[in-house]
């Protein structure tokens, strides 16, 4: 009972911070490991968690108008069938060199949230075109492939992507990157629901955790704005980048 409740707790503030900016799974994935669950069934419990977490998210931005529901329906399905596509390819990936490459893109993309004062914090989309809804489609393919096989980082490559090619502010790039990121996790999702890698005890009580924990965090996201979302984004890739350098050394 007071693993459950811990993890509870640990669900609750990831969901927080994941709503904010993304990284939530830093806490959430070495919480579970901590707990003695293997390594498989905490993925697979935390990806049940996230998706949940995610969707709550998604609803409470969506109620607020900072998800472009046109721009969703000709991302989404890009996102799924890289997503699928990731998964199917993760056998032939080496994972030490994606490390190194995912560290190198992370270190990029917290510099230059951190040194471009300006970058995110004003609302600059003028609508669809086809030059940045072909990027889109790109942006949202690749990053979903990214997800399928691999993952860490995805919200802030999302995030940034969004933000550099749709000119969003962070508040809305961090919605709309939550309605693209949540529909690929949810085709990893099925894949280990059906390889029974979740820990539903576990992850029922988690995932209500979580709900009232994103529900929180869109509330500070929507309120506080792009001010307080962008130190968030920045620590959090930081956090991640290190997370990944432990990995790629250990």
């Amino acid at each position: 009972m007071f693993t459950i409740l811990l993890l509870c707790f640990a669900g609750f503030l990831a969901a927080i911070i994941d709503a904010i900016a993304g990284g939530g799974g830093l806490i959430t994935i070495p919480a579970y490991l901590m707990a003695g669950v293997p390594p498989h069934m905490a993925l697979g419990t935390n990806k049940l968690c996230a998706t949940c977490s995610s969707l709550t998210s998604c609803f409470n931005f969506a109620q607020s108008g900072k998800i472009n529901l046109k721009l969703f329906k000709i991302l989404a399905p890009f996102s799924l069938i890289g997503a699928i596509l990731g998964v199917n390819a993760v056998m032939g990936i080496d994972a030490n060199c994606l490390n190194i490459i995912v560290l190198i893109l992370l270190v990029i993309v917290a510099l230059f949230s951190l040194f471009s004062k300006n970058v995110g914090l004003k609302n600059n989309f003028h609508g669809l075109n086809k030059k940045n809804t072909l990027l889109g489609i790109f942006l949202s393919f690749s990053l979903g492939f990214y997800t399928g096989f691999f993952g860490p980082g995805t919200g802030a490559f999302m995030m940034i992507g969004l933000i550099g090619v749709f000119k969003f502010d962070f508040v809305g790039a961090s919605g709309n990157s939550k309605s693209l990121t949540t529909i690929s996790n949810m085709a990893s999702l099925i894949l280990f629901a059906f390889h029974r890698q979740i820990n539903y005890k576990l992850a029922i009580p988690v995932s209500l955790a979580m709900i009232i924990g994103a529900k929180l965090g869109t509330k500070i996201a929507l309120n506080k704005g792009s001010k307080v979302i962008k130190p968030v984004f920045t620590a959090i890739s930081i956090l991640i980048a290190i997370k990944v350098l432990y990995q790629t050394i250990a």
